[in-house]
Formats: C-alpha cells, sequence, structure tokens
C-alpha cells in the first residue's frame, strides 16, 4: 500500500526535508500508510523516517510539529459505504435528480474521528476495534439506536448489527470516549427499549460522555419503505417527560444529564427547552441538540451588551416551520424598522420534514416571490454545503439573491451572529 501527496505546505517540515507534490510515501517508520489514520500514528514521532518510492527521508521532530503532508483526499484511500438498510434511512427517503453524492451512505468509523461523524459499527471487524486501541483513538461517535441485538439486527436490516454491545464495552474498557446516538421510532426502539438502551449505555462508565436522542425524520418519498410514524404532540410529551427521569438520575449521581433531547421534541410537543446549563456544554449540538436553547441564550446576551436595540432597515428571515416560533420571538424583542420572519414549507422532501438545514432554492424562491422582503434577505447556514454557498438542491445564494432581486447574507447558528445581522 502507497500514499500519494498531493501538495507540501511552504515552509513546513515536510518542504524543508525534500519532499513534493508526487511522491509516494510506502512506509513511515516502518508502517505502512494504508490511510490517514495510519500516516497521524505513524507521523507522530521525533524521529521520522519516511520511505518513498525512489528515496529515504528522515526528519527531526522534537515539537510534534504537523509534517505539512497532504493528500488528493482526507481518508487517503476510499470511504467505507455503509452496508445497513434501516427503516430510518433518511437517504432511502430522497427524491430522486439531486447530485450523486447525496445518496452516499457513509458509515466510516475513521471519518467520526477526523470528522465527527457517527457510525453503526457494522462494517467494522475484530481488527478494526483493535487498531483503534492500538492507535489511541481519544473518542468515537457511535450511532446506537438499540442495545437490544436482535431489534437492533431488525432496525438496521443487519445480521451483524447485533454485536454492538460487545463492541462499545471493548472501546469503552479500552479508554475510548463515546458519544452516542438514538435516532427514536415510535414503535421499535420507545418506551421499554429506550430505557433498556439508556441504562445500558450508562453502565459502560464516565467513558460514555453524551446519549443524544432525535426523532425519526420521515419524508414524503418513502413508498416501499417500511411503514412508520413520526412523533406527535402528545408523544413527544411523553420522550421528554420520560428521559427527565433519566436526567435527574444522572444529574444526581455524575453531575450531568448525560442523555439529551433534540430540539424537534420540544418544538413539537409545544414545551420550553431546558435551561442553558442543563445541556453542560452542547457535547451533541452538531446533532440539532440544543441549537434553540444555545441560541437564545446568546442573543440575549448580546442584546443586553449591545448599545441599540432599534434594526436599522427592514429585513427577511428565512427558517424552517420548527424554528419560526424560536426565531420569531428573538426578533420580537428587537424595536425599530420591520423585520419579517417567514417560515418555508418544505415541499421538496414533504411537509413533515420542518428543520432549516433541509430547506431548498426552489422552495424558497417560490415561497418568498411576490411578498415584500425589504432591504436584506437572512439565510441561515445550515442550509449550505460545507464550505459551499449551494443549497441541498444545487441551487446557489447567488441565484436566491438574483430571483428575488433581494441582497442574501449568511448567518450562521449564533445568537449573537443574527443579532448583529438584525441590527446592522
Amino acid at each position: 500500500m502507497s500514499a500519494k501527496i498531493a501538495s507540501v505546505a511552504s515552509d513546513s517540515l515536510a518542504e524543508l526535508a525534500g519532499l513534493k507534490c508526487g511522491d509516494i510515501i510506502l512506509n513511515i517508520n516502518g508502517i505502512e500508510i494504508h490511510d490517514y489514520l495510519d500516516y497521524m500514528y505513524a507521523s507522530c514521532a521525533e524521529n521520522i523516517e519516511i520511505m518513498l518510492s525512489d528515496r529515504t527521508v528522515c526528519i527531526d521532530n522534537e515539537d510534534f510539529e504537523p509534517l505539512g503532508i497532504y493528500f488528493d483526499t482526507l481518508l487517503i484511500d476510499e470511504p467505507k459505504s455503509c452496508r445497513n438498510k434501516c427503516v430510518f434511512c433518511f437517504i432511502d427517503q430522497l427524491p430522486k435528480g439531486m447530485r450523486e453524492t447525496c445518496y452516499f451512505k457513509d458509515d466510516d468509523y475513521r471519518l467520526s474521528f477526523l470528522q465527527g461523524n457517527y457510525v453503526t459499527m457494522t462494517n467494522m471487524t475484530d481488527e478494526d476495534v483493535e487498531r483503534l486501541l492500538r492507535y489511541n483513538i481519544p473518542r468515537i461517535n457511535i450511532s446506537v439506536h438499540t442495545t437490544n441485538p436482535k431489534l437492533r439486527c431488525k432496525m438496521l436490516n443487519n445480521r451483524f448489527a447485533g454485536k454492538i454491545n460487545d463492541y462499545l464495552k471493548r472501546l469503552s474498557d479500552g479508554g475510548l470516549l463515546i458519544n452516542a446516538q438514538i435516532v427514536l421510532c415510535p414503535g421499535y426502539n420507545d418506551g421499554a427499549e429506550l430505557d433498556r438502551t439508556i441504562a445500558d449505555l450508562a453502565a459502560l462508565g464516565e467513558n460514555v460522555e453524551s446519549v443524544s436522542i432525535v426523532p425519526v425524520g420521515l419524508s414524503a418519498h418513502r413508498d416501499g419503505l417500511t411503514p412508520l410514524r413520526g412523533f406527535d404532540r402528545n408523544s413527544a410529551s411523553a420522550v421528554i417527560a420520560q428521559v427527565s427521569r433519566w436526567q435527574e438520575k444522572f444529574k444526581a449521581e455524575r453531575g450531568i444529564c448525560l442523555i439529551y433531547l433534540g430540539d424537534e421534541f420540544y418544538l413539537t410537543a409545544e414545551q420550553p427547552f431546558p435551561e442553558y446549563d442543563e445541556y453542560d456544554g452542547f457535547p451533541q449540538i452538531e446533532n440539532g441538540v440544543g441549537l434553540c436553547a444555545s441560541l437564545i441564550y446568546e442573543f440575549d446576551e448580546a442584546l443586553a451588551l449591545s448599545r441599540t436595540a432599534d434594526a436599522k432597515h427592514s429585513k427577511t428571515v428565512v427558517t424552517g416551520l420548527a424554528a419560526y416560533p424560536v426565531i420569531k420571538s428573538l426578533t420580537d424583542r428587537l424595536g425599530g424598522a420591520e423585520i419579517n420572519v417567514i417560515p418555508i414549507i418544505n415541499d421538496f422532501f414533504g411537509h413533515n420534514i420542518t428543520v432549516s438545514g433541509l430547506l431548498t432554492g426552489r422552495d424558497i424562491i417560490n415561497q418568498l416571490t411576490g411578498r415584500e422582503l425589504g432591504d436584506e434577505l437572512l439565510l441561515p447556514s445550515s442550509l449550505l454545503r460545507h464550505g459551499e454557498e449551494v443549497l441541498l438542491d444545487d441551487m446557489t445564494v447567488g441565484e436566491i439573491s438574483s430571483a428575488l432581486n433581494i441582497p442574501v447574507k449568511i448567518v450562521e447558528s449564533c445568537g449573537a451572529e443574527l443579532l448583529d445581522a438584525l441590527l446592522h
């Protein structure tokens, strides 16, 4: 196995040692480089010997600096695709005609460490688990869903899915920190099964850092898929009550809630979010767990420090149906010019999908055309593909601006940035 260098950073240790684009690394300190984990582990040394296809290079790195070597892809090799057919998989519910990358199901444990992705571990081998332990990987994010082996095999449609408890214990005993995720599906892993899963995860000890519970998302494109139902006000309220009992127990025993519910549960149940401090530093905010509570807290804190609460221009804020009450409550605290908050109905994925992050450019344009939008349109950054100004339907921010004839500003998921965008 080998790794081809795509580029070398200027003035880096690699450049000073004479490494260049196109060089092929065979091994580092005798360790073959199959992927980026091998590279990271092997290159983390004071004395580094890199065997290339045509020469050997030695680097002294007493300060353990990054070498400055970059490869064509993050992993060096190809990412591992998912082997499951989960009853709740959202990718299976995507409409046809989207870009090809939207349909790729990633389930690569290396990306869990490198990018924070959640993995089911069903395509991992015992050797992969040992590799994580040998390389002293600090933490891994795992899509657990249930610790009932038979139920997990059923939900994931994978006969190997029942090995989860063995893997969890080996990783925990080996010192890895674990963040777990549960996609809750009524009639499957809720009720008594949820209690079982929470109890099993808690029994692993303090190496389980956090557990998030998010509701199943159901699009309008489920033809031929396993019948599922979503949560309504009563069922969401029941989940909140059930999890609250566990949170009280863990708060008393560990000083943290440990279990955290996705914002959609509180929005669906029409119940207030937990206090800011109850999220214990927001360990799973990237999963939409605590986003609203964080946004409200940051907005109010910034507003208290602001010299003015008067907006100077007329603006329109776009949001999903779920977050509309939250955003509207924040904008109502400001005086001055008019601020319109417009919830966009998701025609692209279906009306059951109410989160802002799954809105498309077409729906935004179709529902805002002909309306008075003021001087500027504010869009949440969660709409965009990472690192680009492109939405899920491949429409760009510039195309939205042109179609609606209005300047568009992208606002990060931060209360202070939202306030700044509204006031200036």
